[in-house]
């Protein structure tokens, strides 16, 4: 008989979870080192210009009009549908899915939920980053825009920074973050700046975004990145939270008590057996075959004489339809006493 218990699909994953508890050895998790420091703070100014020259309308808000003139759809319209294909990896949701893929595989190898707790930090922190940005300074884009050479600031918009262009950074960038090796880092560092641009500038090339909001949409999504290792300390304790949790859910759980099996009998060849052996358990199959028989009911029977269906006589509830006969003797009197002999 089967008892143990079908292990479900999450019981697998943190079986798998369980096999190698502590982190790698070989993964190395970025540390806020002075050189990051100082790229962060480098990013930061760089951030903090370009709102500048925005907030004071400088040749940078005549450079996004310039550009918006220019209609680049219209001067090379034959890359049109590979534009609007390519933009495809700036939208948060599709590039999102793809990214958790691929980090989901990546926590089930190396046996640690820090990969997929990394990509849900940094998403957060772009979220709500560049989304008090955007509503913050409410910049119209170009196909809204209301006065030539205004920056069109604090008119309500959601365009700056651009969000398809810090959404790219993220994401594609948070590969090279939890890059095995320095040599994969840098590969892959070079690669998410070259398609985050790329989709900045897809951008551009579509009139939904002014050149000012992609530079400051790739700023704003490489400051999220350079400020992940302080999240670090955060997503350890995430982590052994959540496998607490998944400990104190499994003790919760009954565990299924094994059903008592009857033993089985050994059969010993018919021919083995010695013949007193042989009529004893002959005996003993006939007294169980006996006992197994349910008793018949006693009948009971009511007493005296009984006759015959036609002897008997219906009764009514006014008496009985038969007419008397005076040759009918009554029951239980001897008829070679009374009746004639036919014959002389």
């Amino acid at each position: 008989m089967r008892t143990e218990r079908n292990l479900t699909r999450l019981d697998r994953v943190f079986a798998r979870l369980d096999r190698e508890p502590e982190r790698p050895a070989h993964l190395d998790v970025p540390r806020m080192s002075r050189h990051r420091v100082a790229l962060l703070s480098a990013t930061l100014g760089f951030y903090l210009a370009i709102v500048w020259l925005v907030v004071t309308t400088s040749w940078l808000v005549r450079l996004d009009w310039q550009v918006m003139f220019f209609r680049p759809y219209q001067q090379w319209s034959g890359i049109h549908w590979f534009v609007d294909y390519y933009v495809v990896l700036g939208q948060r949701g599709p590039t999102a899915v793809m990214v958790a893929a691929w980090l989901g595989w990546r926590s089930w190898r190396q046996h640690t939920l820090r990969p997929l707790l990394t990509l849900g930090a940094s998403l957060l922190l772009l979220n709500v980053t560049v989304g008090a940005a955007k509503i913050g300074m409410g910049r119209l884009g170009p196909h809204y825009a209301t006065t030539i050479g205004s920056n069109e600031m604090g008119l309500g918009g959601d365009i700056f920074p651009s969000g398809h262009t810090a959404n790219a950074v993220v994401t594609w960038g948070i590969l090279a973050y939890l890059a095995s090796t320095p040599r994969a880092r840098r590969w892959l560092s070079a690669l998410s700046a070259v398609t985050s641009l790329g989709v900045g500038l897809a951008t551009v090339y579509l009139g939904t975004h002014w050149l000012s909001d992609v530079l400051l949409g790739w700023a704003a999504g490489l400051l999220v990145l350079l400020a992940l290792p302080w999240c670090e300390p955060v997503i350890a304790r995430a982590e052994d939270g959540l496998l607490d949790l998944r400990d104190r859910w499994r003790s919760r759980r009954p565990v299924p008590v094994p059903a008592p099996t009857a033993p089985v009998p050994v059969q010993v060849p018919l021919a083995a057996r010695p013949a007193a052996s042989q009529d004893d358990e002959a005996a003993a199959a006939r007294d169980a075959v006996t006992a197994a028989r349910a008793p018949r009911p006693p009948a009971y029977l009511a007493p005296g004489p009984h006759g015959g269906r036609s002897e008997r006589t219906p009764v009514t509830p006014v008496g009985s339809r038969r007419p008397p006969h005076a040759d009918r003797l009554p029951r239980g009197t001897a008829a070679s006493a009374t009746r004639p002999l036919a014959g002389g």
